[in-house]
């Protein structure tokens, strides 16, 4: 890794300028940063960030990028990200259409307009107008790459359902029953009405509340931690990174 960072070294001043400025990064320490630069010029080196509908891509928003979806694997393995290659920078909120197959086998078109998406196996697509705002500008509970790529996280077991492969050691009974319990109770206060505990979204699926859960860990952890303190507790057996602020 080292020889890697001195052969594709990302330029002092470039690093400083964005890193300094990435609100989710202000907390670690100067031995994690050293590791998260590692990391980033890694996934720099590995994987190509490239501009939609004739968005300019700089290496400074490469940066910006790398080192949120890094801060993930700060503590775990590169191998994953792997078996993809690509991260899709759009302008702004993209229109995605799929199909979806309804109970009597009818197919239909939906639309919708996303800040960001994960293939299973595929690119990361993502709005440089939700990213840059979400870097440099947050609101707690909110950062798009995080999300899109703790999609990446989730799914390599094959399948986004909101358990990712654990660490040894670390439980897969009572990780489901911790998430499954708020998730649950997330769903509740949504069907009801209530104000949600956290950003209703994670209502949609498992997938997605997993993926807002690790959103709010990183940049909201105390909310997350009053609200759901089961589920705070395994995100920080599973990232050991101790993200309070």
């Amino acid at each position: 890794m080292r020889r890697l960072l001195r052969r594709n070294p990302i330029p002092h001043p470039i690093w400083q300028g964005v890193t300094r400025r990435i609100v989710v990064l202000q907390e670690l320490d100067a031995v994690q940063m050293a590791h998260l630069r590692e990391l980033t010029a890694w996934f720099l080196h590995n994987k190509s960030i490239n501009g939609a509908q004739g968005l300019e891509v700089t290496l400074a928003m490469r940066v910006a990028v790398a080192a949120q979806a890094c801060l993930l694997i700060l503590n775990l393995d590169i191998d994953c990200f792997d078996d993809w290659v690509e991260v899709i920078l759009y302008p702004g909120a993209f229109r995605v259409n799929h199909e979806q197959r309804d109970a009597i086998g009818l197919v239909h078109n939906d639309a919708n307009i996303l800040s960001g998406e994960a293939w299973l196996r595929g690119p990361v697509i993502l709005s440089w107008d939700d990213v840059e705002r979400d870097t440099y500008h947050p609101n707690p509970g909110r950062n798009v790459v995080l999300h899109e790529f703790a999609h990446k996280l989730d799914g390599l077991n094959g399948l986004a359902n909101g358990l990712p492969p654990l660490r040894r050691g670390m439980s897969r009974k009572r990780w489901a029953e911790d998430f499954s319990g708020a998730y649950d109770a997330l769903c509740m206060q949504v069907s009801t009405g209530e104000t949600a505990f956290i950003n209703p979204y994670a209502a949609t699926s498992p997938a997605e509340f997993f993926a807002v859960a690790c959103e709010y860990y990183f940049t909201a952890p105390e909310i997350l931690k009053n609200c759901c303190p089961s589920v705070h507790r395994q995100l920080e057996l599973f990232y050991r990174q101790a993200a309070v602020r």
